[in-house]
């Protein structure tokens, strides 16, 4: 079974996106959980270099060891990195106002944004059953998200900003993950991170202008202050699920096309409910659940439809597997 998971590009593309998924939603709770008590620059910061030692520990001595620093397209990593900088910005910003759910389906119009990316920039192929799954969660995600409710505020607008930059991210991944190893992905991402919160720590650390009136401005702006001691055990765990997270979505979108990994991120809005319900006690109206419904459909419908056609998509070669 193992074997044939890591022998076939599409089953271990989309094994990898939910495991990554699920470390995601851990990191959503964990990082909202601490909006109320730190800045977000500060948080990011703490996450990074905590992700880059568990990625030294873990990663690096299976992935070549330190020479998964080389590389010689530095700048499409800069590149990719300042869109993950943006898309995670904009999205813990607009969660420190909005529920988990809330943010994670607003954010979902990011899968549809990859399968037009997809085909327009990289020329994938994507056939109408595929359109038509991805499609049919978009209408899950719609439902969710009720239109007209009080989900459509102004601090909703920034999870979609968040998508685009994603979406972005994963197509700037596929494209140099032709020659760049996951793990070279991972670590310049963490020093992307490291710099740019350092440079909002010199800029507004001091809380000068923080807005308390406005949550998300608040969480962007607040002033620095040492963690606690319980809190160092979150900023610890915000690090691990990062780091392996984004080893393994960026191995996912090496291996597989983008329009097959994409819908399995799906796995994010059931279990943001879950957490949200588990941390925050936010229960998500009835209707969402059919919206729910119609999203996991969506994604399991791929996974059969590719078990089906796996001589035809799921067999083609990854380009890389270093």
């Amino acid at each position: 079974m193992t074997t044939a998971l890591f022998a076939n590009p599409a089953r271990m593309g989309a094994a990898c996106a939910a495991g990554a998924t699920t470390l995601f939603t851990i990191n959503d709770s964990t990082i909202k959980s601490l909006s109320e008590s730190y800045a977000l620059h500060e948080v990011i910061l703490f996450r990074s270099v905590f992700g880059l030692i568990i990625a030294a520990v873990f990663i690096f001595p299976f992935a070549g060891g330190w020479r998964v620093l080389k590389t010689r397209r530095l700048g499409l990593h800069n590149l990719r990195g300042l869109m993950v900088v943006i898309a995670n910005m904009s999205f813990f910003v607009g969660l420190a106002a909005i529920p988990l759910a809330d943010a994670v389906a607003i954010f979902f119009v990011s899968p549809l944004i990859v399968t037009i990316f997809s085909v327009v920039f990289l020329r994938e192929t994507v056939g109408p059953w595929r359109w038509a799954a991805v499609l049919v969660g978009l209408g899950g995600v719609r439902i969710v998200l009720r239109p007209g409710s009080a989900t459509f505020q102004l601090a909703s607008i920034l999870p979609v900003i968040a998508a685009l930059a994603y979406a972005s991210l994963l197509m700037l991944t596929r494209f140099i993950g032709k020659t760049e190893s996951a793990a070279t992905m991972t670590v310049y991402i963490q020093f992307t991170f490291i710099t740019v919160s350092l440079a909002m720590g010199l800029a507004f650390g001091d809380g000068r202008f923080a807005d308390q009136s406005n949550p998300s401005l608040h969480f962007l702006l607040r002033e620095w202050a040492w963690p606690e001691c319980q809190d160092w055990l979150l900023l610890v765990l915000t690090g691990a699920t990062t780091g392996f997270g984004g080893y393994l979505i960026s191995q996912a979108y090496r291996v597989a096309a983008a329009a097959i990994v994409a819908p399995f991120e799906y796995l994010a809005l059931p279990l943001s409910i879950f957490w949200g319900f588990v941390i925050f006690g936010e229960v998500p109206a009835a209707l969402a659940f059919l919206g729910i419904t119609l999203i996991l459909a969506s994604g399991l419908f791929i996974i059969w439809r590719e078990s089906r056609k796996s001589g035809e998509v799921a067999g083609d070669e990854p380009r890389s597997r270093r």
